[in-house]
C-alpha cells in the first residue's frame, strides 16, 4: 500500500430533492456540495495539512511555563501537530470549495517545495534545541537535567497521539458526511445541509458536556471515595481534646475523610512550639467536619461551630476558617506556619465538601466549594460576631488552589459587612477565580500582571517566593488580604483567552523571574502547552509551580495576622526550623 499526499477527494454534486434534473445532463455547479465520505484509516494526507503539521511541531517543541517529561511532551506535540494538520486541510478544502485557482506552473514547483522544506528544518531546529531549553527551565527552576534519551518516548508518543486524534477526526467526518449525504436524497440540499449539521453538533456536544462528562465524574467519585475512608498507619489519632478524631471530639475519627484525618493528627506539638519561641505555648486547636459528618451541608456547618465551641477556639487569639482543596486537603506549608508564628494560640477549621483531586475537583466542584464556604463562614460568622469585640478571637480566611476560590466567594458574601474579618490569605489562586482577575486587570499602572499591585496596597496585596509585600509605599488598612502565587503557576495562569491573544504575564518587563526568558506565545498552541503544565504543576521543587513553601505562607501570615513584637529575625528563625521539618503531601 502507497502513502500518497493529495488534496481531498473531488466533492460529489447531488441536486435538490425533487428539483428536476439538469438540461442536457450538465452538473448543477452552483449548489453546495457535500462530497463524498472518506475512510477513517486511509495513507492519504492533505499536502497543506503536512506542511502546516511540520510547523505546528516545531512551535509544540517550544518552552512553556514547566519542563515537561517524554510522555506529556509527546501528547503535546501529537495534539498540536494534528492541530496544524486540521488547520491547514481545512484552509486546503475551503481554497477549492471557493472555486480560487490553484497554484500552478513554476510557482507551484517553487513555493511548495520550499515551504515543505521549511517546515522540516524548523521542525528538526527546534528539536536540536528542545534539550537545551528543557535544561535551562530545569536550571531556573532547580530539577535535574534531562539528556537526548528522551527522545525515542516523545517520538513514540507524538505518533500515537496524533494517530488517534486523526482517526477521531476522520470517524467523525465520516459520521458528518454519511449523515449528510443521507438527508440530502430527502430533504432540499441546503436544508439538509444546516439540518443534518445542527442536529449532529448538538448530539456530540450533548454526549460531550452531558452523559461523558457526568459519567467521566460519577465514575471519578466511585474510584475515589473508597481511598477516602482507608485509614493507613501514618495517620496519628490525636488525643488532645483540642483536635477533632478525639475521644472527646463531636467529629468522629472514621467520619472525618483521609485529609481530615492527617489534618488533625499533623502540626506542630506543644514541644516543638515552645523550643521554638521559648516556651508558653498552647496546644493548637485544629478541628474539621468530613463529607460523613453529617447528612447535609448545614449539618455539618452545625457540627463545625459545635466542634469549634467545644474545643475552646473562641477563646484563641486567632480563628481561621479554612477552605479546603477537593479532597479535604489543607496544606501543612500553610496551616503550621501561623500556628508557630503564634505559639499555638490559634484555631483552624475546615470542612470537606468533594472526594476528588484537586484537577478535577476544579471542573466539577466550583458549585460546591462555593456553597460549603458560604454557608459554613455564615455560620460561624454569626456566633462569632455574637461575641464581645474585645474577647473574641481575630477572624481570618485561608484557602489553597480551589480552596481561595471559596475565600472570594465568602469575600464578596454580604455577611460580613457589618462585621468584617481581619484578613485572609489565598494561595495559588486558580484561573477560575473571578476577584483575582479582576484585581489583576485592574491593577495600578506599571505593576507587572504576573506580580500585581492594586490600589498601592490599601487592602489587598500580593507576594510570591521572593516576597513582594512591601513594593508599596501605600498604607494597608486594618483588613488585609494576600495572594501568594508563583509566576511559573500555571493553575493560576492558565486562560482559554491565550488561545488567540498573547496573556499580559508574558510581555516585555512582565515576567516573573521563574519564567523562562525563551518563553514565547503562539496563537492556540501556547494555550494548549500551559493547559497540559497544569497536571505537572505541583510535581516540581518546594517554591515552584504550585507548591508554596512555609516561608512563603508564614511571611505571608505575618503580613496578614501582624503578630505582637515581629520581628524580620524571628520569620528567619522560624523559616529555618519550618525548612527543617518534612513536608507531608498526602
Amino acid at each position: 500500500m502507497s502513502v500518497t499526499v493529495s488534496s481531498p477527494d473531488a466533492p460529489e454534486e447531488i441536486p435538490d430533492a425533487g428539483s428536476p434534473p439538469p438540461a442536457g445532463g450538465n452538473r448543477v455547479w452552483w449548489r453546495p456540495r457535500l462530497g463524498k465520505p472518506g475512510r477513517v484509516f486511509e495513507l492519504s494526507f492533505s499536502g497543506v495539512g503536512v506542511t502546516a503539521a511540520a510547523w505546528f511541531l516545531s512551535l509544540s517543541l517550544q518552552p512553556s511555563l514547566l519542563p515537561r517529561d517524554g510522555v506529556i511532551q509527546g501528547v503535546t506535540s501529537g495534539v498540536t501537530v494534528m492541530i496544524g494538520y486540521g488547520a491547514g486541510a481545512g484552509a486546503q478544502s475551503l481554497w477549492e470549495f471557493l472555486g480560487i485557482p490553484r497554484i500552478t506552473g513554476r510557482a507551484h514547483r517553487i513555493l511548495v517545495p520550499l515551504l515543505v522544506t521549511l517546515g522540516v528544518l524548523a521542525a528538526v531546529f527546534s528539536g536540536w534545541r528542545f534539550v537545551g531549553w528543557q535544561n535551562e527551565t530545569r536550571s531556573l527552576l532547580g530539577m535535574d537535567p534531562i539528556s537526548p534519551t528522551i527522545w525515542p518516548v516523545i517520538i513514540v508518543v507524538t505518533i500515537v497521539v496524533a494517530a488517534l486524534v486523526l482517526a477521531v477526526s476522520r470517524g467523525l467526518r465520516l459520521l458528518f458526511h454519511t449523515v449528510l449525504r443521507w438527508l440530502g436524497r430527502r430533504l432540499p440540499r441546503r436544508v439538509a445541509a444546516v439540518t443534518g449539521t445542527a442536529v449532529l453538533l448538538v448530539v456530540i456536544w450533548s454526549l460531550l458536556t452531558g452523559v461523558l462528562v457526568n459519567g467521566f465524574f460519577a465514575a471519578a467519585n466511585a474510584t475515589f471515595a473508597p481511598n477516602d475512608t482507608r485509614v493507613t498507619e501514618d495517620m496519628r489519632r490525636p488525643t488532645e481534646p483540642e483536635r477533632s478524631g478525639s475521644p472527646q471530639s463531636l467529629s468522629s475519627w472514621d467520619s472525618l475523610g483521609r485529609q481530615g484525618r492527617y489534618f488533625v493528627g499533623g502540626g506542630p506539638t506543644v514541644a516543638e512550639l515552645n523550643q521554638a519561641n521559648g516556651g508558653g505555648a498552647k496546644e493548637p486547636v485544629r478541628v474539621y467536619v468530613g463529607i460523613q459528618g453529617a447528612d447535609s451541608l448545614q449539618g455539618r456547618a452545625d457540627l463545625l461551630l459545635a466542634e469549634l465551641k467545644r474545643s475552646g477556639a473562641f477563646e484563641r487569639k486567632v480563628l481561621v476558617v479554612a477552605t479546603t482543596t477537593g479532597t479535604g486537603f489543607l496544606d501543612s506549608n500553610g496551616v503550621d506556619p501561623l500556628e508557630f508564628a503564634w505559639n499555638g494560640d490559634t484555631a483552624i477549621a475546615g470542612v470537606q465538601y468533594s472526594f476528588l483531586p484537586s484537577w478535577i475537583s476544579l471542573l466539577a466542584d466550583q458549585a460546591a466549594v462555593k456553597e460549603t464556604s458560604q454557608v459554613v463562614f455564615a455560620t460561624v460568622h454569626q456566633y462569632w460576631a455574637s461575641l464581645p469585640e474585645g474577647s473574641r478571637p481575630k477572624l481570618y480566611l485561608y484557602g489553597l488552589s480551589l480552596g481561595s476560590f471559596g475565600v472570594e466567594s465568602i469575600l464578596e458574601s454580604i455577611n460580613i459587612v457589618n462585621e468584617p474579618i481581619d484578613g485572609a490569605l489565598m494561595v495559588g489562586p486558580p484561573f477560575v477565580n473571578p476577584l483575582h482577575q479582576r484585581l489583576t486587570a485592574e491593577r495600578d499602572p506599571g505593576s507587572p500582571a504576573s506580580l500585581p499591585i492594586y490600589e498601592h496596597g490599601r487592602t489587598v496585596r500580593f507576594a510570591n517566593e521572593q516576597g513582594g509585600l512591601g513594593r508599596t509605599t501605600g498604607t494597608w488598612g486594618p483588613t488585609r488580604l494576600v495572594y501568594l502565587q508563583h509566576a511559573s503557576d500555571p493553575i493560576v495562569f492558565f486562560s482559554t483567552k491565550m488561545a488567540f491573544a498573547e496573556p499580559e504575564w508574558l510581555f516585555p518587563g512582565q515576567r516573573g523571574p521563574d519564567v523562562s526568558p525563551r518563553m514565547d506565545w503562539f496563537p492556540v498552541v501556547t494555550m494548549w502547552q500551559t493547559l497540559l503544565d497544569l497536571p505537572g504543576a505541583g510535581n516540581i521543587p518546594m517554591g515552584t509551580g504550585h507548591l508554596y513553601s512555609a516561608t512563603a505562607n508564614l511571611t505571608s501570615w505575618v503580613a496578614v495576622t501582624q503578630p505582637p513584637g515581629w520581628t524580620p529575625e524571628r520569620t528567619k528563625q522560624l523559616s529555618k526550623i519550618l525548612e527543617a521539618r518534612p513536608y507531608v503531601n498526602t
